[in-house]
């Protein structure tokens, strides 16, 4: 099998998308991302979707840039960069012969996926069963199973509430208090105390509930309805951790890599 030669199609910039998208992206492996045109990124500086807002993003010496026709996703490919498509309804595959199509939204819901819209199909998260889907799902749910390929059933249902950091949970979720658009006080890579006022919505301040590094923070100017997450505090005030990829990222790259070598071989396609 050339490696090479793999074209694959990705739904979902995002930062575990991301994390993705440059493992094969090293191994590689051709991508094209594809995502809306407002993607509302938490994680900025760790996204390539970045790059339909900015025209283009680096992460960790990969760049992606934006692009607008399969000419300039050719042109991207030959100078070593990831492109990136606005087109939500992955209208691009009815052209592109890609030989897997990965759904990296994290949306945990059904989001229109079907195992027959590509040779290999590969879906990240519950909302997705394996089978119908997609041809393998793979588990997102920290703990023994993250990255766990699955061929039948589901994934871990969203549990709502994320991993605990040095005690911290839900509370480390930023969300909208109110619709209106967002205002920066500070931003991704600040250090918070508790009760400092990161950003406003509507005029209305949302605070730090404990001392921290801010990680995440959703674009300013950003239109968002109330109860939207719009950033994210770490206890771990590792300034490093906002500009790199994540462990589980990480740990997802590499399980879609597996998927991908594992269903080409196992198809008698490789």
């Amino acid at each position: 099998m050339d490696v090479k030669s793999l074209k694959v199609v990705m739904r979902g910039g995002g930062d575990l998308g991301s994390g993705v998208a440059y493992r094969l992206h090293r191994c590689g492996i051709k991508v094209l991302i594809l995502e809306v045109a407002q993607p509302l990124v938490v994680r900025r500086t760790v996204s390539f979707a970045q790059a339909v807002i900015d025209g283009r993003t680096e992460l960790e010496g990969v760049e992606a840039v934006k692009v607008s026709s399969l000419g300039e996703v050719q042109e991207a490919w030959k100078t070593g960069r990831i492109p990136m498509m606005v087109d939500p309804q992955m209208k691009v595959l009815a052209e592109f012969q890609a030989d897997a199509l990965i759904d990296a939204t994290l949306a945990k819901r059904d989001t229109g996926l079907r195992k027959d819209m590509a040779p290999i199909t590969i879906a990240l998260g519950p909302g997705f069963e394996a089978g119908v889907h997609a041809d393998v799902v793979i588990e997102t749910n920290r703990g023994h199973d993250l990255g766990r390929l699955i061929f039948e059933g589901f994934a871990e249902a969203d549990t709502g509430t994320p991993a605990l950091v040095k005690g911290h949970g839900s509370d480390r979720v930023l969300r909208a208090p109110g619709d209106g658009d967002v205002e920066h006080v500070l931003d991704i890579g600040n250090l918070v105390k508790k009760g400092d006022i990161i950003c406003k919505v509507n005029k209305i301040s949302v605070e730090a509930t404990f001392d921290g590094i801010i990680r995440g923070l959703i674009m300013q100017g950003r239109k968002v309805p109330k109860g939207l997450k719009i950033g994210d505090v770490d206890p771990r005030p590792i300034p490093e951790h906002c500009y790199t990829i994540s462990d589980k990222a990480r740990a997802l790259g590499g399980s879609v890599l597996e998927a991908i070598l594992y269903l080409k071989n196992i198809k008698g396609s490789g």
